[in-house]
């Protein structure tokens, strides 16, 4: 099956791309199988990360970029990702309905995935399903990630480039910004900026980029109004300069190698943790160290120091796919 639904993803095919995406999704072996026949046939695609807060209009921002890019004739494929969802087959929730304009195009590939609880915004198979939007021949990959503040920072681990997406008179924004959040992005966005005090927060933004030091790229400040298009076209200017300059500057392949050994040693951590939880639990003597942390008498520290001396997972359990 695999070998088949590879070939019609390959070929663009939008179910075999959705149905591929819900097989990865799912954990399923052939989901696995399917990644690891078209990953020789990625890295194509510029993939780019929105992050910021709840309610700064990201949903609504990618809707006018979708629709601007589309008039060059790119192929576009969005990964929303969801706190929670009970829905399946793609379904956009509510906040996505900026969206909706774009399902009928058939160059448009428009996703939602939960996080199920993933720290930082991101669910753990969302760079599996953006390496399959790009074997399926989209350009340009839009991953948006729930806005979630300061622990979003993964973002960076699945884009080449970043776009932090502000509103005017939020507090939360500039408290975000000094949190660490400003260290994410290659480009800042402004939204929503026919608002009063739009000029004040970029003054403000400045005043914390200039804190930090900054070699070779320095992230724009963009002014946009989503809902009417307004700077929309700038954003796309200033993610292609962004694009251009990390290609020129060689940082492309660095954050790409970054990034993929980050989602190796992810994917490894999950497994080992599946094996060792496997293997320990029904383990008396493991069981008997436990009761000692409990009872004080053991530190968790000098716990697991004791269990990973036993060399107790099986490194067969580890390298099965579906442990992953």
């Amino acid at each position: 099956m695999a070998d088949s639904l590879a070939d019609r993803l390959l070929r663009g095919d939008k179910r075999a791309l959705a149905r591929g995406i819900s097989l990865v999704e799912d954990d399923d072996p052939a989901g696995w199988e399917l990644v690891r026949a078209i990953y020789p046939h990625t890295g194509n695609a510029s993939i780019v990360g929105f992050t910021g807060p709840p309610g700064a209009g990201k949903s609504t921002l990618i809707g006018a970029l979708i629709k601007h890019q589309r008039t060059l004739d790119r192929q576009i494929a969005v990964l929303s990702i969801d706190p929670s969802s009970p829905f399946r087959g793609g379904a956009l929730l509510g906040d996505r309905i900026r969206l909706t304009e774009h399902f009928l195009d058939p160059g448009v590939f428009i996703r939602s995935m939960a996080t199920r609880g993933a720290l930082g915004g991101l669910a753990e198979a969302a760079l599996q399903t953006a390496l399959l939007m790009d074997a399926a021949g989209k350009d340009d990959v839009y991953l948006e990630t729930v806005g979630v503040g300061q622990a979003e920072v993964d973002v960076i681990d699945h884009a080449d480039s970043v776009v932090l997406v502000l509103i005017p008179g939020s507090g939360d924004s500039i408290q975000a910004l000094k949190a660490g959040v400003m260290e994410i992005p290659d480009i800042i966005v402004v939204n929503k900026s026919d608002h009063p005090l739009t000029d004040t927060m970029v003054r403000e933004i400045r005043g914390v980029l200039s804190l930090a030091p900054h070699e070779g790229w320095r992230p724009p400040i963009i002014k946009t109004e989503a809902t009417r298009g307004e700077g929309v076209e700038v954003l796309a200017e200033k993610l292609a300069e962004h694009r251009a300059h990390v290609e020129a500057e060689g940082t492309l392949s660095e954050r790409r190698r970054r990034n993929l050994m980050n989602e190796v040693l992810g994917i490894a951590t999950v497994r080992l943790r599946k094996a060792l939880e496997a293997t320990l639990r029904d383990d008396p003597e493991v069981q008997e160290l436990l009761d000692e942390v409990v009872a004080r008498r053991l530190d968790p520290a000098s716990a697991a120091s004791t269990i990973l001396a036993r060399g107790a997972i099986d490194p067969s359990e580890a390298a099965r796919p579906d442990a992953g």
